[in-house]
């Protein structure tokens, strides 16, 4: 073991912000992190071994406790659960004989759940020593299996089990055209970086990751401090369920992201940037280092890039499983090794932002869109959408429709036209920007994708009439209160008080009282958590209120007709059917298994 951290510590210069990849490869050597390594990783850093303990038990891919040589965790988002996740998991723990959250007597595999694989348009899914495997079935899982009883290495497994696809259903103004490879760069360079950052902000390009804040006034704002030592980083961590257009770009329009960040970086006059890439995305790891080699050799990457003096270079940082990090402060604390606990703001990231020096902090469409801006201009990217809108949206798309994968629509769509193409019908309702965004109903169809009316980082999770609202609602809450990660009270109590009054409500044991005390619940995380999950975290059940007060009021009323249903995951059940209709359907509460 000791020769073994020594290497992996060297191959990390010793350094003590990639932490996180020294624990992942630990992790991957041990099947658990032992305490030797604890005590050994500390030694070799210099740091204290509480440090290196702290950032352990905050990730979900560590475990001081000894995992199965083939760890499976399986995805437990609300999409794979609607294509049969849950018959599908008792399916592969009786077949290794193992169940659900433990590791077998000898040691060979371990089987969990983990919130979401970023597979949600081709799911169930699960990842095995981190491996993304879609597309469930029984016999998918009974090769599984036989691989697992013959003790086969994972990288000896066929490789069709492993195929992701791109999924790409709608193309639009960014995902029609890939950029010639440095063509983006030398246009900026040839037209001047001053003017090219103008041409960014002529474009109207906003950030894609949700908060839409002006991209070029960002990149600006870094430029002027007076620090001469910054970074650019790439936001690659799309934990929100339902997202996973970041997956397509990182996979096929990899160049294009590299070419941003370059292009951001010559502006800003930054040497160094960063890939902070989620760790259900390991698939992607080796092709993403692939590409970077082949920049550097052609010159798009490193000392003199394309022979005007530019120094610039790119490191991919996986994470270690926590929802948390997507947030922004966040994510750079875990950039830093450290546990991925928002900061304090201000100052914001782009004055003090990776090893407190000004940060741009972008995600991947962003640095896309700014890269075809900088190739074909500003009128080109601003002709499309609208006012305050401008450009193109990129749609992660799943659950009850036809055609789930990624669409690119101008903003100015309406909700209803992107119903029609992917071929959603009997809509109930859409979960628009994930579990953190809002459950729009059908009564709001006509509502447009802008900024302003209908925003979203990408996630649009479509549920029809089987559905049964409060088991959606029920999936989301119970998702914050697993991911809060505990620095504030209100957002590590509250969760799961509101966990706790709405499992109540939905079991079936509430009073008038209840619907009340939930909302207080909410609005009070809501309004004073540190960070933006628990601003958030209450939205499923908040907007629901506001869309569905009836069927709260319902449910605490216990009306005992029966009727036949089928459940989320499509099998049969007997629900008590409330009285009175919404939007002109019978809504149904809890389901007993019959």
């Amino acid at each position: 073991m000791e020769s073994f951290i020594d290497e992996t510590l060297k191959k990390y210069q010793h350094q003590t912000t990639p932490l996180l990849m020294v624990l992942r490869d630990v992790q991957a050597q041990y099947f658990h992190i032992p305490k030797q390594a604890v005590e050994l990783i500390a030694k070799g850093l210099e740091i204290p071994r509480t440090q290196i303990v702290a950032v352990v038990e905050f990730y979900h891919f560590f475990s001081f406790e000894p995992r199965g040589r083939y760890d499976i965790f399986l995805s437990d988002s609300i999409t794979d659960l609607m294509l049969g996740k849950k018959a599908l998991a008792d399916y592969l723990c009786a077949k290794l004989q193992t169940p659900l959250g433990t590791v077998r007597a000898d040691g060979l595999v371990s089987i969990d759940n983990t919130a979401c694989t970023g597979l949600c348009d081709q799911g169930p899914a699960l990842l095995v020593n981190g491996y993304a495997i879609g597309q469930l079935s029984e016999q998918r899982i009974d090769r599984i299996v036989t691989l697992i009883e013959q003790n086969r290495p994972v990288t000896e497994w066929d490789s069709d089990l492993f195929e992701v696809y791109d999924n790409i259903q709608q193309p639009g103004l960014l995902l029609n055209t890939k950029l010639p490879r440095g063509a983006a760069l030398t246009a900026a360079w040839q037209r001047g970086l001053t003017e090219t950052l103008d041409d960014i902000k002529a474009s109207g390009l906003r950030g894609r990751g949700g908060a839409g804040f002006t991209t070029a006034m960002k990149w600006a704002s870094c430029r002027a401090t007076e620090e001469t030592e910054r970074y650019v980083v790439c936001n690659a961590d799309e934990g929100e369920p339902g997202t996973f257009k970041d997956r397509v770009l990182l996979n096929s329009y990899t160049h294009d992201i590299f070419e941003g960040m370059t292009i951001c970086a010559a502006i800003l006059g930054a040497h160094k940037g960063f890939v902070y890439l989620r760790g259900e995305y390991l698939h992607l790891f080796n092709k993403l280092n692939a590409v970077l080699e082949e920049r550097r050799a052609a010159g798009l990457l490193g000392d003199n890039i394309l022979g005007y003096g530019w120094k610039f270079d790119i490191e991919i940082r996986l994470g270690a499983g926590s929802y948390v990090c997507g947030e922004s402060s966040a994510l750079l604390e875990s950039l830093e090794g450290k546990m991925g606990i928002p900061r304090n703001r201000p100052p914001s990231s782009i004055i003090k932002g990776y090893l407190a020096k000004p940060t741009v902090l972008n995600n991947v469409e962003t640095f896309v869109a700014a890269a075809h801006i900088a190739w074909q201009g500003s009128e080109w990217f601003a002709s499309c959408g609208t006012e305050k809108s401008k450009g193109t949206k990129i749609l992660s798309i799943c659950g009850d429709c036809e055609r789930p994968g990624i669409y690119e629509y101008p903003f100015g769509t309406s909700l209803k036209e992107v119903l029609k193409d992917c071929g959603a019908s009997d809509v109930l309702g859409v979960q628009v920007g994930g579990p953190s965004g809002t459950f729009v109903s059908t009564r709001e169809s006509d509502g447009i994708l802008t900024f302003e009316e209908l925003s979203t980082g990408g996630a649009f999770i479509i549920f029809n009439h089987s559905r049964n609202i409060f088991d959606i609602v029920q999936n989301f809450t119970h998702f914050f209160a697993e991911e809060s990660c505990g620095f504030c009270t209100p957002c590590r109590v509250g969760t799961s008080l509101l966990k706790k009054q709405f499992d109540k409500i939905h079991s079936g044991h509430g009073s008038a009282g209840d619907i009340k005390e939930l909302q207080d619940i909410a609005k009070l995380i809501k309004s004073t958590s540190h960070c933006g999950l628990g601003q958030t975290a209450a939205e499923p059940i908040l907007t629901t209120l506001e869309r569905y007060p009836n069927l709260y009021e319902r449910q605490i009323k216990q009306q005992h007709s029966f009727d036949p249903v089928f459940d989320l995951d499509g099998s049969l059940a007997v629900a008590r059917k409330m009285s009175g209709r919404d939007d002109g359907h019978a809504h149904l509460t809890q389901v007993e298994k019959k």
